[in-house]
């Protein structure tokens, strides 16, 4: 099935006492790339929610924005350092005895003391909290792929007008070529009464003979049938359930090469200028596979 590497998802999901938002972004890539944007405290969950997006996508470069708001934690609670509050006031205390100052010392002076009272540490639950966060990552992941395989199927639909357009024009190469010994044995005996004139008689069957070997040297029948056989593997790729970008990839190489076989074997101008066409074509469906997963 063909998909495209680049898509955009959102997704919002609540709990009991938590709230997560998951935004997913996908760019082309070679590989499978994932970058990851969590809570400081849910870093832990990386390595379950990279193998959660290898699990379904096989290429591209993903980037993934997870919010996560817990209710439970609005009101925040202190503690304070009992010791360390203590010692603060008593070396104020001191510190007024030595100054002989009569008047009270603040409470806000040893209350604001660094580290006397701090935020207390909470121990999230956060293998509570991961069926929250799987379930929006999920249903993220699920909008991103419908988004890729709705794109996916505008580009099938462009690969399918062009390799028609490929097919229909290697016909016409295929056409041509069928009278290719008949072309040289025309062209030989132009080329010998313009360098002889009519003064020596013409050797009909040396010149079929030399136009056979010419026509043999540049017979293209050959790569003609791989690049038949080359289109009925791209539709059959672009048809089958695995991601296929690679391997589409792969073959419009192999296309190409032997249509640039034909190119150099081909002295019909007709040929040539249909092989260059053709090219044009192979060209802007390898731009649209650079594109798919």
């Amino acid at each position: 099935m063909i998909k495209s590497m680049t898509g955009f998802a959102r997704s919002e999901k609540a709990g009991e006492n938590i709230e997560i938002v998951t935004e997913i972004r996908s760019y082309n890539s070679k590989n499978l790339d994932v970058n990851l944007r969590i809570p400081h405290d849910y870093l832990s969950l990386e390595e379950k929610i990279k193998r959660l997006v290898s699990d379904t996508i096989s290429r591209g470069r993903i980037e993934i924005r997870i919010e996560i708001k817990n209710n439970v934690n609005n009101v925040r609670e202190f503690e304070i350092d009992e010791g360390k509050a203590t010692a603060y006031y008593n070396a104020l205390m001191h510190l007024k005895n030595i100054l002989k100052i009569d008047s009270e010392v603040p409470f806000s002076i040893v209350s604001g003391a660094e580290g006397v009272i701090k935020p207390a540490v909470i121990v999230k639950d956060i293998e509570s909290e991961w069926p929250f966060i799987k379930k929006s990552l999920e249903d993220a992941m699920r909008r991103l792929d419908e988004m890729r395989k709705k794109e996916g199927e505008f580009i099938v639909g462009d690969f399918i007008t062009r390799l028609g357009s490929i097919e229909k024009l290697l016909g016409l190469i295929e056409n041509e070529s069928k009278d290719i010994p008949l072309y040289y044995m025309e062209r030989l005996k132009e080329r010998i009464s313009f360098l002889i004139g009519d003064t020596v008689e013409l050797d009909a069957g040396r010149i079929a003979q030399e136009a056979a070997f010419l026509a043999d040297r540049c017979d293209i029948s050959e790569e003609i049938v791989r690049a038949k056989s080359h289109i009925i593997q791209f539709n059959m790729i672009m048809s089958s359930g695995e991601p296929a970008g690679r391997k589409l990839n792969f073959l419009l190489q192999e296309l190409n090469r032997e249509f640039n076989t034909m190119g150099s074997k081909t002295e019909k101008a007709v040929v040539s200028h249909t092989i260059v066409d053709i090219k044009s074509e192979i060209e802007k469906v390898r731009e649209q596979v650079q594109n798919i997963e």
